[in-house]
Order: structure tokens, then C-alpha cells, then sequence
């Protein structure tokens, strides 16, 4: 367990931001974080897996720690679900293939979602139709302050959109070291009411898709859309899609009737904040090397040289912006640090 000083944090974020951590270390084991996180090195802590959900505005002043917890094991299994332990540095995409390969359902609409395992119930990763909440078991953590273990299950972990007690009133005090999902292994639930993924289905001549042809289909939608990490730097979406009440969204319908919505319930009803975007006219532009991307305007990104500060001054122009002409106020997606 080596403990650098001044190390260069441009690999561990995927704005590809390139400011230092005062100290940094890299963990492979829970018995390593336990003593590292014991040895007070900084007051200040900042804990990192694959750095997509994460803009950085300066140099970090902290201890960064980097999760790279690997392993996948079986915790129980019948004739028709499985229950996996999968360790938090794992790829989460990477895992949601490994699971497709072994013929395991449930994760094949979150395919490509960036990130780690360990980071995934932090904002309750979802995408066309599917969260995280739906497979979620439990995930296993160590509490900072006491270097307790405790499992928190999915009632514990107050799973909202996009949301979690581990953004809110456990923001901090928690580390996690792993997740259990549990899977099926037959009888798969085909989420395939999305638009986006029937169009390409249909494109496909599939009529009774497999989980791999969802992740498939998933896969291209999003690659035909969001920009490769490794080739501009982006988190993927940096808003969450704003949900009014009632009373809100009649009044938004009535000044904007032609604007696309999403029934949550009866009586909330989510707007696209890419759209919201669009029409306060930020898509495709650029400021410097920081811009909103040409075919997602959810997606703020980096053409090389921009600063996080450039970045989130950016972010805030969007929101004031959106605010302005439509009374809605967009919250980013990603912790800015």
C-alpha cells in the first residue's frame, strides 16, 4: 500500500480534469482501508472509484482514496435467481456483461452506464425503465468515523431517483466496499418499453428480445448519443431530469404543450432536462474547451484543456438559463468537489 504525495488525478476522473490530491492511495483490500483510513494522514477525505460521477473544480487537498476492490462470488442461488456479491472497484459494465454472458437478468438496460460497482447505489443508477433498486439486495460498507462494518439493505438505503441516503444524510460518513444484486436466471422481465430501444429492436427485426439483445440495443443507443470517456471527457448526464407536482406541470403543459414528459405517478411528472437544455439553446456550443455535446445536450463536456472551474461555471450558466425561461431548476447529477 504505497502512499503517493501530489499525485496527478487526471486518470481517475473521466472529465479527464487534470488537478492533484495532496495524498493518495490506492486500495485493494477492506483491511487495507481500514488501516489506511486509521492512520488520520489528512483531516480532509475524498474517496474515489472511477472518478465518472465526479467534477473536480481545483487541486484536491485532501487524502483521495481509490476503491479498486475487485471479485465476484455467489452468495445464494435457486433454480431460477442468484444472489452476487461483487466487489466495488469492479467495472459496472463490465460486470453487467459478465452477468449477460452467464445468462443472469435484470442489469442488461443499465449496460454502459459508466462507473463502478461501488458507486452505484450513491445515485441509484437507472436507465430506460430499470434502476438499480430493482435488483438491489444490500451493499456492505465501513463507517469512516468508527471503522465499523455495516450492512445497510435496500429499505436502509432510502433509494430515491437518482438518489440515496449516501447522497444525503450518510453523504460522507460511509465508504462502500461492496453490493449484493439479486438476479434471474429464467423467466427474464424484458423492460423494452422505451421508444429508443422498440425502434432499434424493430430495426433489428427482433420481436422477442434476449437480455443480450437489450443490452445490445441498449449499448447502441447510448453509443450513438454519449461521447466515449476515453475519447472526450464527460460523466454522461450532468443534470437529473427535474419532476414537478401537479400544479407545476399544468402550468408548464399550458405554456409548453408540445414538450415531452414522463408520468412518475399521478401526481409527479418528469421533464427532460436534455430538452429544457436544447430549447435555452446550449446544445452543441462551446466555451473554450468546455461545451455541451453536439447530440446530447445532458452532456457536459471537455475538449482537452478545460478546467473543472470552467466546466461548473458552464453547469451554472445552464441553470440559470433554464431557470430563467422556464421557471424549472435542473440539479446536477454529479458531486462537484
Amino acid at each position: 500500500m504505497l502512499i503517493e504525495e501530489h499525485r496527478s488525478l487526471k486518470l481517475f476522473n473521466t472529465f479527464g480534469i487534470d488537478c492533484k490530491a495532496r495524498y493518495f492511495v490506492s486500495i485493494t483490500s477492506v483491511p487495507q482501508l481500514k488501516k489506511v483510513l486509521s492512520q488520520e494522514i489528512h483531516p480532509s477525505l475524498l474517496v474515489l472509484g472511477a472518478g465518472s460521477n465526479v467534477l473536480l473544480t481545483g487541486d484536491v487537498d485532501a487524502l483521495v482514496v481509490h476503491i479498486d476492490l475487485k471479485g465476484i462470488s455467489i452468495v445464494s442461488e435457486t433454480d431460477t435467481a442468484i444472489r452476487l456479491q461483487v466487489m466495488a472497484g469492479e467495472n459496472w459494465h463490465e460486470f453487467v456483461r459478465y452477468c449477460i454472458e452467464k445468462e443472469y437478468g435484470g442489469i442488461e438496460n443499465l449496460s454502459l452506464i459508466p462507473g463502478n460497482v461501488g458507486t452505484a447505489p450513491l445515485q441509484n443508477i437507472g436507465a430506460y425503465g430499470v434502476e438499480l433498486y430493482d435488483v438491489f439486495v444490500s451493499c456492505a460498507t465501513i463507517e469512516i468515523e468508527t471503522l465499523k462494518e455495516r450492512t445497510f439493505d435496500r429499505s436502509a438505503c432510502e433509494f430515491e431517483y437518482r438518489d440515496s441516503i449516501f447522497k444525503n444524510k450518510a453523504k460522507g460518513k460511509y465508504i462502500i466496499t461492496s453490493v449484493i444484486l439479486e438476479l434471474t436466471k429464467t423467466n427474464h422481465k424484458i423492460s423494452a418499453s422505451y421508444g429508443a430501444i422498440q425502434e432499434k429492436l424493430a430495426e433489428n427485426h427482433i420481436e422477442n428480445p434476449s437480455i443480450n439483445d437489450i443490452s445490445n440495443v441498449v449499448i447502441a443507443i447510448r453509443r450513438s448519443k454519449l461521447p466515449d470517456p476515453s475519447q472526450l471527457g464527460n460523466c454522461g448526464s450532468f443534470f437529473k431530469n427535474p419532476v414537478l407536482d401537479s400544479e407545476a406541470f399544468k402550468r408548464f403543459r399550458s405554456k409548453y404543450p408540445t414538450a415531452p414528459f414522463y408520468e412518475v405517478s399521478v401526481t409527479q411528472f418528469k421533464i427532460p432536462a436534455a430538452w429544457l437544455i436544447e430549447k435555452a439553446g446550449f446544445k452543441g456550443q462551446r466555451y473554450g474547451d468546455a461545451g455541451v455535446h453536439k447530440m446530447q445536450a445532458l452532456v457536459l463536456v471537455n475538449y482537452g484543456g478545460a478546467t473543472g472551474g470552467e466546466i461548473w461555471e458552464l453547469a451554472l450558466r445552464i441553470q440559470k438559463k433554464v431557470k430563467q425561461d422556464f421557471g424549472i431548476y435542473i440539479e446536477p447529477e454529479v458531486s462537484v468537489i
